[in-house]
């Protein structure tokens, strides 16, 4: 029998996830319910695509059809309270247009995007299609935009230059309406990785981390849902960054190795 002294916490703050399926649970929308669970909220997730990978690489991606993405979030949205919105790989063109109209019927959330254009080892997610609509359609309705440097060269190929500065480039992705851009420097060549905040005004703040040795599955989509955790919970954007930095260095220091290929991120080391 139940004790009447039970008293229900207060709800936990609901981020939707919009991300493929990973069957390893390295990356897509597993790694997101890890780290948003690890931080203290509830994850509500939209399954976009299903995937054919491990930790050595991807084999195929199969987008799931865009009604039922749609329809899958419709679901979630009309039943409880969502504080975010995360995204991830979409799968289709069609996936997202559909999540931009989603983001676009609820415009006072925070949708913090990851834009995964390939995996760790170089498997294609987005072809020039997709990658023009994320710039067109989802881009406008994005908070806080979160590319590797070889991505955010990759979205701004058409407007920028081979030669184009870290500041550059921001500018170039600010200019599609995204109001923040996190640019991540885990593909640059040097002892630290350093990270850079940007909004239309400039730099906001940069942080630098000690490069840990090894190669990680997944930690792209540990950062961007971890700044959705801290964003969803009421942080001001600078330290919702930091704060999700520190979060996923600290996952990358605790990582294993369960398979052949790259190591996983630890998200569960604050409960090891």
């Amino acid at each position: 029998m139940y004790s009447s002294s039970f008293h229900p916490q207060p709800p936990l703050s609901t981020v939707l996830v919009f991300a493929a399926s990973d069957p390893v649970s390295g990356a897509g929308v597993q790694a997101d319910l890890l780290t948003l669970a690890a931080l203290g909220c509830h994850p509500a997730t939209v399954i976009t695509a299903l995937t054919v990978q491990d930790t050595v690489g991807v084999a195929s991606v199969h987008p799931v059809a865009a009604d039922l993405v749609e329809r899958q979030a419709r679901a979630v949205l009309a039943d409880m309270p969502v504080a975010a919105f995360k995204v991830g790989v979409l799968g289709s063109v069609d996936n997202a247009r559909a999540v931009a109209a989603i983001a676009a019927d609820y415009p006072r959330l925070p949708l913090i995007l990851d834009p995964v254009l390939a995996s760790g080892r170089g498997d294609a997610f987005a072809d020039d299609a997709l990658m023009a609509a994320l710039c067109e359609h989802l881009m406008p309705h994005t908070t806080l935009l979160t590319p590797n440097m070889p991505e955010a060269r990759r979205l701004t190929a058409g407007i920028g230059t081979p030669d184009d500065t870290q500041d550059q480039i921001a500018a170039h992705l600010l200019s599609f309406g995204v109001q923040y851009v996190l640019l991540t420097g885990g593909h640059e060549i040097g002892e630290s990785v350093c990270n850079r905040l940007y909004a239309a005004s400039g730099l906001l703040r940069e942080d630098c981390w000690q490069r840990l040795p090894g190669e990680f599955h997944g930690s792209g989509c540990t950062l961007a849902s971890a700044c959705a955790a801290y964003l969803a919970q009421g942080q001001d954007i600078t330290h919702a960054v930091r704060a999700a930095q520190n979060y996923t260095w600290q996952s990358l220091a605790h990582a294993f190795r369960p398979g052949q290929g790259q190591s996983i991120p630890n998200r569960m080391f604050q409960h090891g």
